[in-house]
């Protein structure tokens, strides 16, 4: 007989992550046999580099428990490696280690007093997490014209309507879901809003060593220190998503904030698994070796990125060039009239529809907290082998060829699942 219990409300009105839950769905539709475009779930599909293997490997005898802060000398590690990677001065004592920047996000969310501002669209589980807080949440529309990016005008006039003294923005530079990159005058201006308004940043910067912009990475560490929370970790740039170790690098002056962290932590996963922290310390060495991988790895990201970008413009689609991460935010709003003849009347009907007839997995812009109406969807750019093609891209630079080489004919060629993903797409527009 099923038991009547009763559940939080807050809890049980939320809803399986969108991101894992395609990844789960397109992953049957393969187990049953069936060809699947997964533009769905954005895991890196790099191998973790062999030096970062074998240090795990190595340090799999390490069973006591960490500090609840973390392995100091990887604290250490990873301050120093900011420092040399972005010119950051992150306090080696204001660093926590996390299994994931994800909890670390969540838990810095539980203890922030105040109104939580999210640029819309941006990652799916900001709002989940401060559901489960019963924290308010107070999204700002981004305009495509922008190429979503929070404009410094409209933090000031959202801050107009709120009462609260202190007040938290999250933002995700590079984007999770646009691939965009803020510039260094953006990040200056948001920042001079920030400080005005007395709004705590929690930069969810996971994504930036994959810029493949041309321009130099800038966080609001470089003109907002004294307000700027840092969160990263191994998983995007990296590939080592399944090894759940992160970070949250706090400014001087948020001791008090450490404390309250550190004492959450104790009671909640206590720390992060030790042959984990250990292995990230050869990760934040800043090994030669490793740092030439990443950068290989970002390069290929742009490229899949890219030419995802110039199919999509060519099949009539709306999409910001992306910048950096692994995303693109196209929009089917020039086929709004046939889209609704054809009963599809919104993102979700729409991302339904083409997983469902055409095979092809993506996320709708409501996911990412966008008006339900609007056509946009989150496009992965990561549906291939990336093993094999990280590969056949060293064959380019041992033939002597030039990194201009990893053009739409490469990744046509080595990542067919793009390719054949962006013809289903366009097959769904003329069919229309």
């Amino acid at each position: 007989m099923k038991r009547s219990v009763k559940l939080n409300r807050d809890i049980m009105s939320l809803k399986e992550s969108a991101t894992l839950a395609v990844n789960l769905a397109a992953k049957k539709l393969r187990k049953d046999g069936e060809d699947v475009y997964h533009f769905g779930f954005g895991q890196s599909p790099f191998p973790v580099h062999p030096k970062i293997q074998i240090a795990l490997a190595n340090n799999a005898h390490q069973k006591d428990y960490l500090p609840t802060r973390g392995l100091p000398e990887l604290c250490s590690s990873i301050s120093k490696y900011y420092k040399t990677l972005f010119d950051y001065n992150l306090p080696e004592d204001l660093i926590a280690i996390g299994p994931g920047s994800k909890e670390l996000i969540f838990q810095i969310l539980y203890i922030l007093e105040g109104p939580v501002i999210v640029p819309a669209p941006s990652w799916v589980s900001y709002g989940p997490q401060l559901q489960i807080r019963g924290k308010e949440i107070v999204p700002i529309v981004t305009s495509r014209d922008k190429k979503y990016k929070l404009q410094a005008n409209e933090l000031k006039q959202c801050c107009e309507n709120i009462q609260d003294d202190q007040k938290i923005l999250i933002l995700n530079n590079p984007s999770n879901p646009t691939g965009a990159l803020y510039t260094d005058q953006e990040i200056k201006d948001l920042s001079q809003v920030c400080r005005e308004e007395n709004i705590i940043i929690i930069s969810d910067e996971i994504y930036a060593q994959v810029n493949f912009s041309n321009r130099d990475y800038v966080g609001f560490h470089k003109y907002y220190p004294e307000g700027t929370m840092i969160t990263a970790g191994l998983s995007k740039s990296h590939a080592a998503g399944g090894y759940r170790l992160g970070f949250i690098s706090l400014p001087k002056g948020m001791e008090d904030v450490m404390k309250c962290l550190s004492a959450m932590i104790s009671e909640t996963f206590s720390a992060v698994s030790a042959p984990i922290q250990y292995a990230a310390l050869e990760t934040y060495c800043g090994d030669y070796d490793l740092i030439r991988y990443v950068d290989r790895c970002t390069k290929i990201h742009g490229a899949a990125s890219l030419y995802l970008h110039y199919r999509f413009i060519k099949m009539g689609l709306n999409c910001p060039k992306p910048e950096g991460a692994f995303y693109l935010f196209p929009d089917f709003n020039n086929f709004s009239d046939k889209l609704k003849a054809k009963g599809l009347s919104d993102g979700v009907k729409l991302s339904q529809f083409l997983i469902d007839e055409y095979h092809v997995a993506l996320l709708p812009g409501e996911d990412f907290y966008y008006p339900a109406d609007y056509y946009g969807c989150r496009i992965a750019s990561v549906d291939y082998d990336g093993d094999y093609v990280y590969q056949q891209s060293l064959i380019n630079l041992f033939e002597g060829k030039a990194d201009v080489d990893l053009d739409h004919k490469f990744i046509e060629k080595n990542c067919p699942n793009l390719k054949k993903g962006c013809d289903q797409i366009e097959k769904f527009l003329n069919d229309l």
